[in-house]
């Protein structure tokens, strides 16, 4: 099939690592190992559906590096623009959740290729001729101040060149908390680039310093509006709601809303997850994915939500499913295909 759609995603390439089952960490002989990184989680997916997708990224300059950059390009993700410096490769570590105890991650990403690169003299322009899309996670620029500015530079020059901005908040207080104790104008900042922001009324609080209040629709609309205020290039915002009921049972139903509209789906009961990391970046590729093709907020938000689900009936952070995948998904039925 021929690739539509073409997308620039900026973040650092990720290596995680696990232990087998339900094992805690600290009690763990075995570790797998899985790439991700919620950019390239949103590069990979989107690779999947047939889009041309590529990272802007560095790898670490040895073996970890190359086996991350080796699972991306076998997902069709275009590393063209990724480099390789000497460095350390990120890392994080996942304890999965079990019964009442639930999943907790370790960041092992100080001092990586990626935070240590000199990202001011990169050609924006170059990277993002032709495309039609940015984008960036609230990651990125928590890992550091240089990083910051590069993701608003990135975001500014993909404005001015006509391309459309996603930003997914992915608040992350562990990582803003080893520099910024206060990251809010610089998320109000990025924020501002966006055309689409992935973000719930949480992150709008956070963001405005403000609570919203009301049941759940209600309240939801009341920090999209207010975000559409803070925010006069916002075209849309998108979340997900998740009712966490065990470890392995989950209700999701996700929500899109325009300046004049909004669109929800009906909760989705996931029974056996097996894994919920990744399912936001899912969720952000399936809606950029529905965006992209031109199918509409309501479409683009059933496919949010679709790949969101899938992402947590398989191990590791990406959803590599395709288009078919997709459309089987609406249609419902849980017997075998033959």
């Amino acid at each position: 099939m021929q690739r539509t759609g073409s997308i620039l995603c900026f973040g650092e390439l990720l290596l995680r690592l696990n232990p087998i089952a339900a094992t805690p960490l600290a009690q763990a002989d075995t570790l797998a190992l899985h790439v991700g990184g919620a950019e390239a989680n949103v590069a990979a997916a989107l690779a999947a559906l047939d889009h041309d997708a590529a990272m802007a990224s560095v790898a670490a300059a040895n073996e970890l590096g190359e086996a991350t950059c080796r699972a991306l390009r076998a997902a069709g993700v275009d590393l063209r623009f990724v480099g390789s410096a000497a460095g350390r490769q990120g890392l994080y570590f996942l304890t999965p959740g079990a019964s009442l105890r639930p999943a907790q991650i370790l960041y092992d990403r100080e001092d990586s290729s990626f935070t240590r690169y000199d990202w001011s003299a990169i050609d924006w322009s170059t990277m993002l001729a032709g495309r039609a899309w940015l984008h960036v996670s609230g990651i990125t620029p928590a890992l550091g101040p240089d990083l910051a500015v590069a993701t608003l530079a990135a975001m500014r020059t993909a404005r001015a060149m006509g391309v459309s901005v996603s930003f997914d908040a992915n608040y992350r207080p562990r990582l803003w908390s080893r520099w910024s104790a206060e990251p809010r104008d610089i998320l109000i900042e990025l924020a501002t680039e966006a055309d689409l922001f992935f973000a719930t009324h949480r992150d709008m609080a956070l963001l405005l310093g403000r609570c919203f209040h009301g049941d759940g629709p209600a309240r939801r609309r009341e920090a999209a509006e207010a975000a559409f205020a803070a925010l006069p290039r916002l075209r849309w915002m998108a979340s997900t709601a998740r009712e966490v009921e065990a470890v392995d049972r989950h209700r999701l139903s996700a929500r899109i809303d325009s300046r004049t509209e909004s669109w929800t789906t009906q909760e989705v009961t996931l029974t056996g997850v097996v894994d919920r990391i990744g399912g936001g970046d899912a969720f952000a590729a399936g809606v950029l994915h529905g965006l992209m093709r031109g199918a509409g907020e309501a479409a683009a938000l059933q496919d949010g939500l679709a790949l969101a689900c899938l992402k947590h009936s398989v191990i590791g952070d990406m959803a590599l499913f395709t288009r078919s995948d997709l459309e089987e998904f609406g249609t419902g039925g849980l017997d075998v295909r033959r």
